[in-house]
């Protein structure tokens, strides 16, 4: 079976035991087609970048999911015809990170994560540039010399 990590996006005038009961619906959909959902992860209300059929808000979910193709297949079906999804993603992984997800983690815990790349220098406080500020392009003179 393959490992996916799946993100729903529910309408923002669902209370959560609706969403709650909403994600209990999907997952018994992985596992009445053979699949697992090992992990679901609510993160709460949160914006949207842009409005998504009049909702400025919305109710984000991730599900970890082991489950063949034909089962990721029907569970997306099903969001798609339900009525209080408003955005899907599904993606197939390599393998499932255990514990809590990035968006879970508190600043703090984020930054003592090692990085994905197994590059273990320390991170840089601030922003960009050497004494951590903003860098500034040169600017162009009238010669069209820097």
């Amino acid at each position: 079976m393959s490992l996916y990590e799946c993100v729903v996006i529910a309408r923002q005038d669902l209370a959560t035991p609706q969403v709650e009961t909403l994600t209990e619906e999907l997952a018994n959909i992985i596992i009445s087609n053979g699949g697992q959902v090992s992990k679901r992860e609510y993160w709460g209300l949160r914006n949207i970048a842009y409005r998504v059929k009049k909702n400025r808000k919305g109710h984000y979910v991730l599900f970890n999911v082991d489950a063949p193709a034909p089962a990721v297949k029907e569970f997306e079906r099903q969001m798609s015809i339900n009525e209080d999804v408003l955005r899907y993603l599904s993606v197939r992984v390599d393998e499932l990170e255990e514990g809590p997800s990035a968006v879970m983690l508190s600043k703090n815990q984020r930054d003592e994560r090692p990085r994905r790349d197994g590059d273990d220098r320390p991170r840089r406080e601030g922003g960009y540039g050497r004494e951590g500020g903003y860098s500034r392009a040169p600017r162009a003179t009238e010669g069209g010399e820097a």
